[in-house]
């Protein structure tokens, strides 16, 4: 295939000094050798999009992490994926002014995508598998976290074992229930009953009601009071100590999102561990106070070559969509509508 015409500049969403965003004229960035660069044609919205905006700027840094879009261009060293290959990914928005999603073209790491599928998800959809699918896979699988089996092929391994994952109607939640699914785990989570449905359909054995003043009794008499591991995928005091509630006496693991865990939920079971974790590690560079962590990169780039798999054999789902229109220039409205807490089992995606 002939190598597109990739033009000097693109527009793309800069953060301002004003703890804003502003639709911009920018260069078409270089790849190193290792990289490859992709033309958007959909990006999505998490909510570390809009805080990094408003609580960390750092003005003239491109903004978003979510991305799908055709490879357009190549490092010298990379063999795949080819020119012209539909891919999806994540990469660290807010703090470059050459690298984030919230742009017509994108650098990454060539190891950091996942080739989509022809004729499985769409554009739109296949951006709603990054930031959100990355922080489950990490959580779940890397062995220092809670180091589940993987899903060795899209059949589930037989294991009696359960697994909670509070907040399961997120977008992490979503993904985490069919990730544990799929590796042969029995999912139990908690959410608000209008998404029950859709997460049984994930592969949640048990979903219950959050505010439900006997959940916390449910799930153990569900579960015969055998939970050992959990995620919570919203991770507040509040959500923190629900969790650990849940779990049974004795050692267990929980992970959290987040640069630390809540102390109350730590003092009230002191036999489990509770680890905090930020997603930002998976590209194995350092990041602030953050180290470097390659063993989280290493994962990814295992792991991700298990998604398109994954993805065609229907096995993991995107979130359900809520697009907004106007493209990149509908990037503010898209985060005026997350501000608003409007969002509820779906996540906010653009097409471009």
């Amino acid at each position: 295939m002939s190598t597109p015409t990739i033009p000097q500049t693109m527009k793309a969403v800069i953060t301002t000094a004003d703890s804003s965003t502003a639709l911009q004229e920018v260069p078409v960035p270089e790849i190193d050798a290792d990289e490859i660069l992709v033309k958007t044609t959909a990006v999505a919205s998490n909510p570390a999009d809009w805080k990094l905006v408003k609580f960390m700027t750092i003005p003239g840094t491109i903004v978003g992490v979510d991305f799908a879009g055709v490879v357009v261009k190549v490092g010298s060293a990379v063999t795949t994926p080819a020119v012209g290959t539909k891919v999806a990914g994540f990469v660290i928005g807010g703090q470059f002014t050459d690298r984030g999603a919230y742009a017509e073209y994108v650098k990454t790491a060539a190891d950091l995508v996942w080739t989509v599928p022809e004729g499985t998800v769409s554009d739109a959809q296949a951006a709603t598998y990054g930031c959100a699918a990355w922080t489950a896979v990490q959580n779940l699988f890397l062995p220092t976290r809670l180091g589940l089996a993987e899903p060795s092929d899209v059949k589930a391994a037989s294991s009696k074992e359960w697994v909670f994952i509070y907040g399961g109607s997120t977008s992490v939640g979503q993904f985490a229930i069919q990730l544990a699914h799929a590796a042969g785990y029995k999912v139990v989570t908690v959410a608000s009953p209008k998404h029950h449905e859709l997460l049984k359909s994930y592969g949640a054995d048990a979903v219950f009601d959050y505010k439900d003043s006997e959940a916390i009794t449910k799930i153990k008499e569900t579960t015969g009071d055998s939970i050992h591991l959990g995620l919570d995928a919203v991770s507040t005091a509040e959500t923190e100590v629900f969790s650990v509630k849940a779990f049974a006496t004795g050692a267990g693991k929980l992970h959290v999102l987040g640069m630390a865990p809540e102390a109350d939920a730590q003092s009230l079971r002191p036999d489990i561990s509770i680890q905090a974790s930020t997603v930002y590690t998976t590209h194995g560079r350092a990041l602030g106070p953050v180290p470097a962590q390659p063993q989280d990169k290493a994962l990814m780039v295992h792991f991700l070559k298990k998604f398109p798999e994954l993805v065609k054999s229907g096995a993991l789902k995107p979130n359900p969509t809520k697009l907004i229109n106007g493209g990149l220039a509908g990037i503010p409205e898209g985060f005026e509508y997350m501000l608003s807490g409007k969002v509820s089992g779906e996540k906010v995606v653009y097409e471009l």
